[in-house]
């Protein structure tokens, strides 16, 4: 009998049922969507690095000493091309390839480096040789010094064709060269490919006489057989690996990115949940007040309490199941949106694997189901004597118990933020992650409590200036202060978390213009726009410019510090001193051959002192032991380490400039646009001053900032969800007093205007509980990241304020429906409903 009610109840309230849904299909839309595009992701790039270098049976490449994901090839010495003719001679090889990559970058047809406007994808130069991994499309292969091919898309994106004259941005000076080959990548993750024939690509990306790795095929022995043989022959300094490891740890490093990818969205789309989770407790709630004499002559016919629970229970299994259906499908067709948007035409097929079916659904259905048992166990304990009653309502607990467990979450969450934040041990995410968590549910059982003072002050504007719809807007508001106060707690959550993200963006862009102001005393830098760095021959041209009187470059490479892997700055300590305001605090400036510079904290945590010896292994597999010969203030600009340009000289194949500090004679426009005449061969290069380095610097927060925000606005769409169906369901709860209010004479646009209002309230009331709260989160995220640099804190009011303006015109697009509803009642059948 009770599956029949349950189905007869899901009939009956399908408008309720699916308003109900769609928080569940928005937020298993975020997690399938998530899961099905990291697993198209990862499954696309597989098959790329099992197609390049399939035929690759062991890899020769130099020795490792400084494990880095990112390197070029730059940190890592090469191998000298002699080899090629020793490695031919082992006993079951079949060909040998040596292999040349390195920094170019293609200059499309506007001046502007092709892909370095987003800073997004790899931009490679490549030797080209017959049977590699890249077939031509049109044209033919590069032959001589002054040729060149493209892959296709990045022809297209330079909008260049076989015969036209391009240029190439290398490290050093820029190449203008003939484009006379097409080919196809099989889809490189949009990273922009330009082959040269080996002599050529050795002088521009690499080193000539040097391969930056051999690759073997095989006449017959198996991989592992063939790489020991291969290891016999090989000089010191020198490894070979087998082709199925080389493709692993690419396959690895790809493998490491998406899982963090993975669980970064997956955090978003958990909040988004976590929202969705308010929104359905709130509607079972409503609804099950409104069956109260439903539910209590059930009880009075025999209906046990079990049997009224899983009632209702059972209709959260079905809106789960309906709403994870629908969200599993919605989200293969955001994640088909991300895959297009991400590769374009090479993106493929979707890959569907059983994870995101099995977690879309365990998702969907226990977090409805977990949602709508409490408002269960209350239908259950509904007497059925209440059946014979005309006002019968269910019972409401007193706030003592919600308050005081409310006040101890919200205490206990700060105490964990609090240890997380001052660094009390072990994982900080771990104890601020819960802390949040407890928080945000702890105001959520206050806010029934804070509501009704700070509605009362919401909508006094309204009684006051709109007469009785705006008084009757706010008695609505404050009538059910549960209902108001979970209705905007969904609200709360997206906008708190919104808010704290801003503040912390406009604290970094305020604490990074007060490091430039401070440490930043030179007059321009010159940097590179992409990853390739800066020609050693930049300096010079740029020294030589009138109206400079220095110009200094600096390096940053990597290596091992007492056995950790660490960044160090290197290049002429004096200058770099006069440039970035390095403020001495012992020991001396210039570091020697055999000396480095540390910062003061850096000292301080190592217990080093002028004179510490400091062993340091450097990616050429040699190690130095480096004195400490000066400590210094600490400087953001320089960074924690400065060696002397020597000694990073000695250990790196491929030097790197990484930017041009310049020191002017006369500071002005005039000698900026003469530093920039002297690079205009270079497009891949940028002169700036203080406040095109501020400029650069808002431009990423913002860019990040702004991708945190588009994350989490799916939260507040989901609460906005939530407004429509508290209002819709407070309509139909409502019905009989709507017929009285047109009855005595309420027209129908002040009925709209009274449920508009009443919207506006709820949801000014969640934005400024949680723009309040996320104020409080970001502050706390300042203080304990100010060591790391962010010392300043900046609250963005116009921003916030935009927020609330945001958030009252939620109000209104959210009661636009309730509100048409309403006021299209019969008003006889309205007063007549019981």
């Amino acid at each position: 009998m009770m599956a029949k009610v349950t189905l007869r109840n899901l009939a009956a309230h399908k408008i309720r049922l699916v308003l109900t849904a769609v928080a569940v299909i928005l937020g298993v839309a975020f997690v399938s969507g998530t899961l099905i595009f990291t697993d198209t992701m990862t499954k696309q790039f597989d098959d790329l690095f099992d197609s390049i270098g399939k035929d690759v049976a062991v890899d020769v490449r130099a020795k490792r000493a400084v494990e880095d994901p990112m390197d070029d090839g730059s940190g890592s010495p090469p191998v000298p091309a002699s080899l090629v003719e020793t490695l031919r001679k082992v006993d079951g090889v079949r060909d040998v390839f040596g292999s040349v990559t390195g920094y170019a970058a293609v200059v499309g047809r506007d001046g502007k480096i092709v892909g370095a406007e987003s800073n997004g994808p790899p931009q490679l130069g490549v030797n080209w040789e017959p049977g590699g991994d890249f077939d031509i499309v049109s044209g033919r292969a590069p032959r001589g010094p002054q040729e060149v091919a493209l892959d296709s898309d990045t022809a297209g994106k330079a909008d260049v064709r076989v015969g036209d004259t391009v240029t190439i941005a290398t490290q050093g000076p820029p190449q203008r060269m003939r484009l006379v080959g097409v080919f196809d990548t099989g889809g490189m993750m949009g990273a922009t490919v330009a082959a040269f024939d080996t002599p050529t690509a050795q002088r521009l990306v690499g080193r000539p006489g040097y391969f930056t790795d051999i690759q073997i095929s095989s006449a017959g022995p198996g991989e592992t057989e063939l790489r020991d043989r291969v290891a016999r022959v090989l000089p010191a300094g020198v490894e070979a690996i087998t082709g199925t490891q080389m493709r692993e740890e690419a396959k690895s490093d790809v493998a490491a990115f998406m899982g963090f990818f993975r669980t970064f969205l997956l955090v978003f789309a958990l909040i988004s949940i976590f929202v969705g989770a308010f929104i359905i407790f709130n509607t079972f709630s409503m609804l099950v007040a409104q069956r109260t004499r439903e539910l209590a002559l059930l009880r009075a016919i025999g209906a046990a309490r079990p049997q009224i629970t899983r009632a209702v229970v059972g209709e959260a299994v079905a809106v789960g199941v309906v709403g994870s259906t629908l969200g599993l499908a919605a989200g293969a067709g955001l994640a088909q949106l991300l895959n297009v948007q991400v590769m374009g035409d090479d993106g493929g097929p979707l890959v569907f694997t059983p994870t995101p079916v099995i977690w879309s659904y365990a998702v969907g259905i226990v977090v409805t189901v977990v949602s709508a048992y409490f408002p269960a166990r209350r239908a259950a304990k509904i007497p059925p004597v209440a059946a014979m009653r005309d006002d019968v309502a269910l019972p409401q607990r007193s706030l003592r118990v919600r308050v005081a467990l409310g006040s101890l979450l919200t205490a206990a969450g700060a105490a964990l933020m609090a240890l997380g934040l001052t660094g009390g041990g072990g994982n900080p995410a771990v104890p601020v992650g819960i802390g949040a968590l407890l928080v945000f549910l702890g105001v959520a059982m206050l806010a029934p409590v804070i509501s009704v003072p700070v509605v009362r002050v919401l909508g006094a504007p309204f009684a006051r200036l709109m007469g009785a719809p705006g008084r009757l807007a706010r008695q609505n508001a404050l009538r059910n202060p549960r209902r108001t106060a979970a209705t905007a707690a969904a609200l709360m959550i997206g906008l708190a978390l919104i808010t704290a993200v801003n503040v912390l963006g406009s604290s970094m862009r305020a604490s990074i213009d007060a490091q430039i102001d401070k440490q930043f005393n030179a007059d321009y830098i010159v940097s590179p726009t992409g990853a390739g760095g800066i020609g050693t021959e930049v300096a010079g041209k740029v020294a030589a410019t009138a109206g400079v009187s220095a110009a200094t470059p600096f390096y940053m490479g990597q290596a091992k510090f007492d056995g950790k892997r660490q960044f160090y700055a290197a290049g002429d300590a004096a200058a770099l001193a006069r440039g970035t305001s390095m403020k001495l605090v012992s020991g001396g400036m210039d570091p020697g051959r055999d000396g480095m510079l540390v910062s003061e904290d850096l000292a301080e945590s190592n217990k080093w002192t002028v004179g510490s010896a400091v062993p340091v292994l450097f990616p050429d597999g040699k190690t130095e032991r480096l004195r400490v010969v000066g400590v210094y203030a600490k400087n953001d600009v320089v960074g924690p380490r400065v060696l002397a340009e020597e000694t990073y000289l000695a250990h790196t194949a491929r030097p790197k400039v990484q930017g041009v500090v310049v020191e002017a004679a006369r500071p002005g426009a005039a000698t900026k646009q003469a530093i920039e005449r002297t690079l205009a061969d270079y497009p891949n290069l940028k002169v700036q001053d203080r406040t095109g380095l501020k400029k650069e610097a808002a431009r990423q927060v913002d860019q990040f900032v702004t991708f945190l925000t588009v994350l989490l606005v799916m939260s507040v769409i989901i609460a906005a969800v939530g407004v429509i169906n508290t209002l819709a369901l407070s309509v139909i709860e409502r019905t009989r007093e709507i017929g009285l209010l047109r009855a005595i004479g309420t027209s129908r646009r002040q009925l709209r205007r009274i449920i508009r209002l009443e919207s506006i309230v709820i949801a000014v009331f969640g934005a400024v509980l949680g723009i309040a709260i996320g104020v409080v989160f970001g502050a706390a995220l300042q203080r304990a990241l100010e060591g790391e640099g962010l010392t300043v804190l900046s609250v963005p009011v116009a921003t916030l304020a935009v927020y609330v303006v945001v958030a009252a015109v939620i109000g209104v697009l959210a009661a636009v429906w309730p509100a048409w509803r309403a006021g299209r009642m019969d008003v006889l059948k309205a007063i007549a409903t019981e």
